[in-house]
């Protein structure tokens, strides 16, 4: 059963088209349960956060195409989009690992991505779409994920998204510790952007959600004051900076409302970071004077100048995987095998019980014992050898050289026949 990781991330496809395709939390359910739909989907997880948008799925024999179909119809993109990305068998598994790692992210090494693939794979199990092949392989990715981090450096001087927006609002403001910043929306990424933020001494912090009882739960883990989406329009000239990170499916702050906010402001700057996708702020609000914007994608320039000092770590990383890699590959084929023996074992005890009652009877009946037992011995070696005979001979008809090379290892070409060689299959 084929393995597949089909999606696309901030490395292969813009924000708008991520938009596009982006899942979110309260759609998940219902969009695996579609994908479960599809002809030979056998099992699926979905990962969707910022920055990806992605499928890790088992599928039958010939279904190989499914989950990417699905994934571009899903965004009304064309099938063959070249943004979208698949891999099968190994590399899928490598991709996942390397996810799973902070390998791929758009900061090395970020954290948030393991706990981010843990509720996509529980999402799975809940959803019914889970099984034994994505099971083990999200399992063993959490695995790869805290070997990594344990390891390596690479989670030394964390470089997150938090840190970035830090760093930007200091390129802008300078000193941090009378200004206000305010967090729209009550998820984790608003969590870890108000506890940095507090340990750089601002002078405020506000939350707003939907839920106020949501954004007074989250915001007192850093000393935040609460409000609603209501109360935004009255509220917002208060923000020096800005962090946006919601569910929402269109923007939350629109550009009238920045622009009101920036006259109540007399035209004091406001440092805003987008984190949504789909898009929190109208992206109109950038073209304001004053208005310094960012989205998800405009943090990459910032990442990139930390990525030099992880290398080594990443490079180390990388040789973690592979051989995680290597190990789930043994999994896989034992698990082949073993079905393949099972099989066989199946076969061979069910001829050996229907000739061993027909040696009885014979028996019973007045005939030779051991003639019985020859005629038994005889025509279960035939039943046994007439699968694998006829594939050889199928084989070396086409040329599966392949084929052919490991049947000579499988039944040991190499070693001297035996006295009396068993027929070669029934006729």
């Amino acid at each position: 059963m084929p393995l597949l990781a089909v999606g696309i991330s901030h490395h292969t496809a813009p924000l708008d088209i991520r938009e596009c395709l982006a899942i979110g939390e309260a759609d998940r359910e219902s969009r695996l349960r579609e994908l479960r739909d599809q002809a030979g989907v056998a099992e699926a997880v979905i990962v969707s956060t910022c920055n990806r948008t992605e499928i890790y799925a088992a599928v039958d024999d010939g279904a190989e195409q499914a989950p990417a179909k699905w994934l571009a119809a899903l965004g009304g993109q064309p099938t063959d989009a070249p943004f979208i990305y698949s891999h099968t068998g190994d590399d899928a598994v490598r991709h996942l690992f390397r996810v799973a790692s902070g390998l791929d992210s758009m900061v090395l090494g970020e954290p948030q991505i393991l706990g981010q693939l843990k509720q996509a794979w529980q999402a799975s199990i809940d959803a019914g779409a889970a099984g034994r092949y994505t099971d083990r392989l999200f399992q063993n990715a959490f695995s790869v994920g805290k070997n990594v981090r344990t390891h390596t450096g690479i989670g030394e001087h964390p470089v997150s998204v938090a840190y970035i927006a830090t760093v930007l609002a200091r390129q802008i403001f300078g000193a941090l510790d009378r200004k206000t910043v305010m967090m729209v929306g009550a998820g984790e990424m608003i969590e870890l952007c108000g506890r940095h933020f507090r340990e750089h001494g601002l002078g405020q912090l506000l939350i707003a959600n939907r839920s106020r009882e949501r954004a007074e739960r989250v915001g007192a883990a850093f000393g935040a004051e609460a409000m609603t989406l209501e109360d935004l329009p009255g509220r917002l000239h208060e923000a020096d900076i800005i962090i946006c990170s919601t569910a929402a499916t269109t923007p939350v702050i629109d550009t009238g409302l920045v622009r009101s906010a920036l006259k109540k402001r007399r035209r004091d700057p406001v440092f805003i970071i987008d984190l949504g996708v789909p898009r929190d702020v109208a992206p109109g609000a950038g073209a304001l004077d004053d208005v310094y914007l960012y989205t998800i994608d405009d943090l990459r320039q910032v990442a990139d100048e930390s990525q030099d000092r992880r290398q080594q770590a990443a490079e180390e990383a990388g040789e973690l995987v592979e051989a995680a890699v290597r190990e789930f590959r043994r999994w896989l084929n034992g698990n082949r095998a073993a079905a393949g023996l099972r099989r066989l074992r199946q076969n061979a005890d069910l001829d050996g019980a229907r000739l061993a009652e027909r040696a009885i009877h014979q028996v019973q009946a007045g005939g030779d014992a051991a003639e019985a037992i020859r005629q038994l011995s005889h025509t279960l070696t035939r039943r046994i050898l007439h699968g694998p005979s006829t594939r050889l001979r199928q084989a070396a008809e086409e040329g599966e050289d392949d084929i052919l090379r490991a049947a000579d290892w499988l039944f040991g070409a190499d070693q001297p026949a035996s006295d009396t060689d068993p027929e070669d299959g029934e006729r």
